[in-house]
């Protein structure tokens, strides 16, 4: 199994165009796949039945596996599987009959603009060269609202303060423009100026935001947990990873009368209906507001 999961990345990376992120998860899903197979005694494609991947998706349920995960493998092993059948690996299609569950549709998590800006204040309590990066980060990330990946991997070339916009590749490797605000260019200019010499040592580097120690990009699980401690530190108590202060950005922008295709255009949505979701959350706000204060609601 794992000479054909090679071929397969290659073929994804090759003509795909996806993301690096993505691959890997389609890498995870068939590696687990193979594994839960081999305690059965298969190891040649050809020889997955139905019944086999019946088993598969009930020892992911079992395993209490949101039902987000499982579409997501089901989406990765048909992809997987369908490959095996154009280059004739196998001659049937053991996911032919699987239908892909529609996802419940679950509103995404936003701070309040105070929690938002207790949050981008936060780092300012230090005053290291490290707390003037973190802060830079933190602006970029809500000005923006671009994935964490897109974030961490911002090269310095790709930044236009003067003119006030950035330029990310997102998801199958397409760029798109996305303005930048004052706050959030005072900021990084403040962090280029002063902080990031400082943190490169003499050393260069092609990214805009830089660790002292590699001299290069921050990681994702890096990021991740200074986002959560500034949260914490700062009092919020709700749940918060990047993502939030991307679905924040999207919710304060129509709250505040945006048009849902220029949202689009700067999350990087290849569909309208990904940022409609948006629009849910801002009816029910409006929906509580309602509740609260009309007399009789």
């Amino acid at each position: 199994m794992d000479e054909h999961l090679d071929s397969f990345i290659v073929y994804l990376t090759m003509n795909r165009g996806l993301s690096k992120n993505t691959i890997e998860s389609y890498s995870r899903d068939i590696s687990s796949l193979a594994a839960f197979l081999d305690k059965r005694g298969i190891s040649d494609p050809a020889a997955v039945s139905e019944p086999d991947i019946a088993a598969f998706f009930d020892h992911l349920r079992k395993k209490k596996l949101s039902p987000r995960s499982v579409a997501r493998n089901i989406v990765s092993l048909k992809q997987f599987f369908r490959f095996l059948l154009t280059e004739n690996v196998i001659t049937e299609d053991p996911l032919r009959n699987t239908v892909s569950p529609k996802p419940a549709k679950t509103l995404p998590h936003t701070l309040s603009l105070d929690e938002v800006e207790r949050l981008l204040r936060e780092p300012e309590k230090g005053n290291s060269n490290e707390a003037l990066r973190d802060r830079a980060m933190l602006e970029v990330l809500y000005a923006t609202g671009v994935r964490v990946s897109e974030l961490i991997s911002l090269e310095l070339n790709r930044i236009n303060l003067d003119h006030g916009y950035v330029i990310t590749l997102g998801k199958g490797s397409k760029e798109r423009i996305v303005p930048i605000g004052d706050a959030a260019i005072r900021k990084v200019r403040d962090y280029l100026s002063d902080s990031r010499p400082k943190l490169l040592r003499g050393r260069n580097s092609e990214y805009l935001f830089v660790t002292s120690r590699t001299a290069s990009k921050m990681s994702r699980q890096r990021f991740w947990r200074m986002i959560k401690d500034y949260a914490l530190s700062a009092g919020i108590h709700s749940h918060i990873t990047p993502h939030v202060l991307r679905h924040s950005f999207a919710t304060h922008l129509l709250e505040r009368g945006a048009d849902l295709r220029a949202i689009q255009a700067m999350l990087g949505h290849s569909d309208i209906s990904t940022t409609q979701i948006y629009t849910y959350v801002e009816k029910e706000r409006l929906k509580r507001i309602h509740e609260k204060s009309h007399p009789r609601a």
